[in-house]
């Protein structure tokens, strides 16, 4: 009896099991998920037949039976741009950095900036890329109907391009000059190694009567804000940017190096001292100056005594710069909020900080905005 009932126990415990794993039942035949790794795919360059300037596709996925669109990342250095086309099965643009242009045929070209969605419907004559001074990077979303995704017409003519950029380029209204306007703009594209976007940035200057001899000033000054490696990817993009600028016949106003002598040993700290308290309204002290004194030495005498005392770059300028650079960068709030007050007591309004953050979301940067934005809230009103 006993073994009997051991047995239909055990029946039913396996019969249980059976029902529980019926619905797993040729589950091996179902495909499953399927991961590509970032940087496994090709990266490819816009062909020239299609595409006017420098562009960069990163394919994401291909289309297939079951979902029948394509992605990829297209990346289009300032000025870049696609030629005239149409989606047959449509398309949809998010724009994820940078500011770029659209224009439907026979309309007015309009601005799109990181965080825009552009819904391109089937059959619409388009074109889109970069603005003139800004880089752009938008992830593509393109539906294929009979193994076709675009059909490529005439490249956008420099006339049409230009007028576009004209178009809705407008200037940000604001106390600082075209050249101040360029310097955060410069800063936090060198501290954000966005080369396209810093290359853009440099040119704007130039063409603002910033002198070569000042955009070295803020790209070595960078190095202390931002590190070495981003500060020597700067000069090079720079030498680039001067290079081209000649080759073009484009008058670059070479500038001034520095004049005087920078002291040494303990008159360089001396005098970095004196420049940090001024700047920083009161003699720099606290429990990370007590735990490391060394750092807060190398301040004094390198950044506020070495660099600061460099002439061919004025203070203002040199907060311009690190204001624009630490807004670029998430999770130095507290450094941005002592440069914010630090700008004012070299002189700088609080209508003219607020100006860098208008450029830098005008830019593409609404974070780096926000953030400029913030600090300055948090700042009190601070006299020269």
């Amino acid at each position: 009896m006993t073994a009997r009932r051991t047995k239909a126990a055990s029946n039913a415990l396996l019969g249980a099991a059976l029902s529980m794993a019926a619905p797993f039942a040729g589950a091996a035949e179902t495909p499953g998920q399927q991961i590509t790794r970032a940087g496994t795919q090709a990266t490819t360059t816009g062909p020239a037949a299609n595409f006017t300037g420098k562009v960069q596709v990163d394919p994401l996925f291909p289309a297939d039976a079951e979902v029948p669109a394509s992605s990829a990342y297209v990346t289009f250095e300032p000025g870049a741009r696609s030629a005239w086309h149409t989606h047959p099965a449509g398309q949809r643009l998010v724009v994820t950095s940078g500011v770029g242009l659209t224009q439907e045929w026979g309309k007015p070209a309009q601005q799109i900036q990181a965080g825009d969605v552009v819904v391109c419907p089937a059959g619409v004559k388009h074109w889109h890329g970069a603005a003139l001074h800004s880089g752009m990077t938008h992830l593509t979303v393109t539906g294929v109907a009979d193994g076709k995704a675009v059909t490529w017409m005439e490249q956008v003519s420099e006339a049409q391009y230009t007028e576009a950029a004209a178009s809705v380029e407008a200037k940000v209204p604001g106390p600082l000059s075209a050249k101040q306007q360029s310097i955060p703009l410069i800063a936090a594209a060198a501290a954000t190694s966005n080369l396209p976007q810093l290359s853009a940035a440099l040119n704007r200057g130039l063409d603002a009567g910033l002198t070569v001899s000042e955009a070295k000033e803020v790209l070595v000054q960078m190095y202390a804000y931002t590190g070495f490696p981003k500060s020597l990817n700067a000069l090079t993009e720079l030498m680039k940017v001067v290079d081209d600028r000649k080759a073009r016949g484009v008058a670059t106003e070479a500038g001034k190096p520095p004049t005087g002598e920078v002291p040494v040993g303990e008159a360089l700290r001396k005098v970095g001292t004196a420049n940090q308290t001024r700047i920083s309204g009161a003699p720099v002290k606290g429990p990370v100056m007590d735990f490391a004194p060394i750092i807060n030495q190398y301040l004094q005498t390198h950044l506020f005594g070495d660099i600061f005392e460099r002439d061919n770059l004025d203070w203002q300028s040199r907060e311009l710069a690190t204001v624009g650079a630490l807004a670029a960068m998430p999770g130095v709030e507290s450094q941005l909020r002592s440069h914010m007050a630090a700008s004012q007591r070299v002189g700088l309004s609080r209508a003219q900080l607020q100006h860098v953050a208008q450029l830098l979301a005008s830019s593409g940067d609404t974070a780096a905005s926000t953030r400029a934005l913030q600090a300055l809230e948090q700042t009190p009103p601070i006299s020269p």
